[in-house]
């Protein structure tokens, strides 16, 4: 087991906030239910849509399958381009954002030893035409990631990409795609067997936003150069130390019940902001993890809840700058979870100069290494005397392994959340009311696509006195 992560919660206590913060007699009351919540999702673990929770532990043949198909690639081509959307995009993209080098396409190929990474998740018609001036298509691998094969941005890539690529290489257009999908459903599947494309799957049992310790984002991860075994071994380890149902002995049930609280008092938005570039997407990965999976209008029992905390992602020095005014003096409305790095991975030593100017000299010999923490702690402080609830999860430094426990804690207390509130924490149906609405405007011909689009009609038509 590697070096841990930690949770510190002193901050969302009463004991230092007053009658801001959670008095541990609230935790201790819900012991009950945090037993039953943790029960719950332990009972689900592997089956419907928690497949997610046997991930670390169940993919030893495919992380094998994934480490072959990786080298190849990284010898035949020199882009590597993900075509998704979502939990196919977020999750790649936040890992590959906290291992790898924050300018690692602008690296000299010699230094990268792989190819360069774009993960093109939104369907702007300026991008793909964007895409295609900086790479060349003769030598880009794409990856064309949706369960369904319905998810109309990502076939729509895929569509672009097919053709591109058929007038560039001609016949040898299949070498340059590989597909990640469901083995058993949609319609990709039966695409990539007739094209007999490379293929890799997404279990049945794992939604898009949990998908990041599957296919969906090893595949990237391993062709730019990230230990994968490492995320998983990461993940496991986390799971281990989440297993009791004890309050106090697991940090993702702590969590969960601390949001819970919080919710219940008002605190309706949840702020993720690292100190570390690295972990800047971490934040937009979380985000559709939290707002997707407890952003919910209905019980499990069918009774009307409109439940949910909205996530906010924010950057630490860069949004103290921008943010930190409204979290300090703003609404009593917020959880602020601060993410902190030990031991990063350089060390930018500050010179000394401008001898005339003491609030600047004074930096000379010290280095952004104490400075970037030395603003953490200033933010944390200034929340704590302004009564305002903020945690701080704390990694010893930046690695596969540590990012594999984050990931998984985030996935685990989400569970307990969801579970607490009594939602399905595993399904989207807003998400659903929008593609099909998105459907029927494009004119897609079946009987539902049909009602949808008469539907729209009736909606009252837009008042000139509101248009300006």
């Amino acid at each position: 087991m590697g070096a841990q992560i930690r949770l510190d919660i002193n901050h969302m206590m009463n004991d230092y906030l007053g009658g801001h913060g959670i008095d541990k007699a609230e935790i201790e009351s819900m012991i009950p239910a945090l037993k039953k919540a943790h029960a719950s999702v332990e009972a689900g673990r592997g089956k419907g849509m928690q497949g997610w929770m046997d991930l670390p532990c169940n993919q030893t043949a495919i992380v094998a399958q994934i480490l072959e198909s990786a080298s190849q690639i990284r010898d035949e081509f020199e882009y590597f381009v993900v075509l998704g959307i979502g939990g196919s995009a977020l999750g790649p993209a936040a890992v590959q954002q906290a291992l790898n080098h924050l300018h690692y396409n602008e690296l000299p190929k010699e230094l990268r030893n792989a190819p360069k990474l774009y993960i093109e998740d939104n369907i702007d018609p300026e991008r793909m035409s964007a895409l295609m001036d900086v790479i060349d298509i003769k030598k880009t691998c794409f990856n064309v990631i949706t369960k369904s094969g319905g998810t109309a941005e990502t076939m729509s890539q895929y569509l672009i990409v097919l053709d591109a690529l058929k007038q560039a290489v001609g016949s040898d257009y299949k070498k340059h795609i590989v597909v990640t999908t469901s083995e058993t459903k949609g319609f990709l599947i039966n695409i990539a067997k007739e094209e007999e494309y490379q293929t890799f799957f997404i279990p049945d049992g794992v939604g898009g936003r949990f998908s990041e310790l599957c296919p969906v984002g090893l595949l990237a991860a391993a062709v730019c150069g990230i230990d994968i075994q490492a995320l998983l071994d990461g993940a496991h380890d986390m799971d281990v130390r989440c297993k009791s149902d004890d309050v106090t002995k697991n940090p993702a049930l702590m969590d969960a019940a601390l949001m819970y609280i919080a919710m219940n008092k008002g605190m309706n938005i949840s702020v993720m902001m690292p100190y570390a570039d690295s972990l800047r997407l971490i934040s937009d990965w979380y985000a559709q993890l939290w707002a997707e999976s407890l952003g919910k209008n209905v019980t499990l029992d069918g009774k009307p809840c409109n439940v949910g905390q909205t996530p906010v992602k924010a950057l630490g020095v860069t949004d103290q700058h921008s943010q930190l005014q409204l979290y300090s003096e703003g609404p009593y409305d917020k959880v602020i979870t601060f993410l902190k790095v030990e031991d990063f991975r350089a060390k930018t030593a500050i010179p000394h100069g401008c001898d005339d100017v003491p609030s600047i000299a004074f930096l000379g010999g010290k280095s952004h290494n104490q400075l970037i923490e030395a603003e953490r702690a200033g933010t944390e402080y200034a929340l704590y005397k302004s009564q305002r609830m903020n945690q701080t999860i704390t990694l010893p430094t930046v690695n596969a392994d540590t990012i594999g426990q984050l990931l998984y804690f985030f996935e685990l207390c989400t569970a307990y959340t969801g579970a607490l509130l009594n939602i399905d924490t595993f399904n989207q149906p807003g998400v659903e009311e929008s593609k099909l609405a998105a459907y029927a405007v494009m004119g897609y011909d079946s009987e539902i696509h049909t009602a949808k689009r008469e539907e729209m009609k009736s909606r009252p038509e837009r008042k000139a006195e509101y248009l300006f």
